[in-house]
């Protein structure tokens, strides 16, 4: 069963967070995601959970570490400036093998920036922005309801595959009202943790005690934790893509676009379809693993590819390489706060049309 909410979106991802059983948050305030922390102080003492205001980004992520050896369900949230400083306790988790969510609403940058909407956390999300040969699964909304929906998958894709996960949002979305179906009533929190994490740090109680660590000082005992962490990785590869392709059978021109900026990408194509122009749009929704065997098969059909952000262009990196260079790859961005307009998207298209 489900209900009809509104709420902004940071409200409705930390809703939505409790419903997939999410029991542990740890966080410290910034602006644009204040709402998120704000909402979990409130809810999590009504469904029995935890909830800590913690003196830094670098003791929240430290806390969060602690819940999930645990077993608990555990989200920490910030934007962009904030995330930088998660990032050892990122790698940490990664190393581990701990299941834990993380949210970046982003703001500009780099420095302070401002408390604008942006999209250059890109690379820091998808290339794993802390030390070592690490990945961790990147999703992006592009709406409230895909708020809803990619947060309780986030909890189920982080306990699966042992590692933290990223929803990689912004500003805009974190701040923006509209309705959106909540599930009922929320999962039990013994049922997203008895024996299923059968690694957890609950108490020798009859059993050989169990050792999580990163540090790996055996001869060859990293090289072997990495080569099993890479087969993990190529295996989400294989099996966690998402996207959404829009006219793809006839476009000459094929936008590509993520998140707040795939939606005015969208209207920017139906307009230009009105005109009779033939293009369309490839939506990543998971930024990492990133939609290459889509991309490559579009890129057998049409003409060219322009990519859309509010960045200095990061994701062109990724549609380049997807395509083996082998079709022409355009790029508009505005940065620093600066939101694309569909006429600004349309122009560009006809630039290259």
């Amino acid at each position: 069963m489900t209900k009809k909410i509104l709420m902004c979106g940071n409200e409705v991802l930390a809703e939505a967070a409790i419903m997939a059983g999410c029991r542990f948050y740890a966080g410290y305030p910034i602006t644009p995601q204040n709402e998120l922390p704000a909402y979990m102080s409130r809810r999590m003492p009504e469904v029995g959970g935890v909830f800590i205001q913690a003196e830094s980004e670098i003791s929240a992520i430290n806390m969060v570490f602690g819940a999930s050896l645990r077993g608990a369900r555990a989200m920490t949230s910030s934007s962009s400036p904030g995330i930088s400083l998660k990032q050892e306790g990122i790698s940490y988790l990664a190393g581990c093998e701990l299941p834990a969510v993380i949210v970046n609403m982003m703001r500009g940058g780099p420095g302070l920036g401002n408390i604008a909407p942006s999209q250059s956390d890109y690379f820091q999300a998808t290339r794993g922005g802390g030390h070592g040969d690490y990945r961790q699964i990147v999703l992006a909304p592009a709406s409230l309801q895909e708020i809803v929906d990619l947060t309780m998958l986030s909890f189920d894709l982080a306990d699966k595959y042992r590692m933290p996960v990223m929803i990689l949002g912004d500003g805009l979305l974190g701040q923006m009202m509209e309705p959106a179906q909540m599930p009922s009533t929320p999962k039990d929190k013994d049922s997203t943790r008895k024996g299923e994490k059968d690694w957890i740090l609950d108490g020798c109680k009859g059993r050989e005690p169990r050792i999580i660590r990163s540090l790996l000082l055996e001869e060859g005992a990293l090289e072997r934790l990495n080569e099993k962490l890479q087969k993990r990785y190529n295996e989400i590869k294989e099996k966690e893509v998402r996207c959404e392709v829009l006219y793809g059978d006839d476009s000459e021109i094929m936008l590509v676009a993520y998140g707040t900026t795939s939606r005015i990408c969208n209207n920017a194509v139906e307009e230009l379809r009105k005109q009779g122009k033939k293009v369309g749009l490839i939506r990543p929704i998971s930024l990492w693993p990133f939609p290459e065997k889509e991309l490559k098969a579009l890129a057998q059909k049409v003409k060219a590819f322009l990519v859309i952000e509010m960045s200095c262009g990061q994701m062109t990196e990724d549609v380049r390489l997807s395509i083996d260079c082998k079709k022409p790859v355009y790029f508009y961005g505005r940065s620093g706060g600066g939101v694309p307009t569909e006429d600004e998207i349309i122009k560009e298209v006809e630039k290259i049309a």
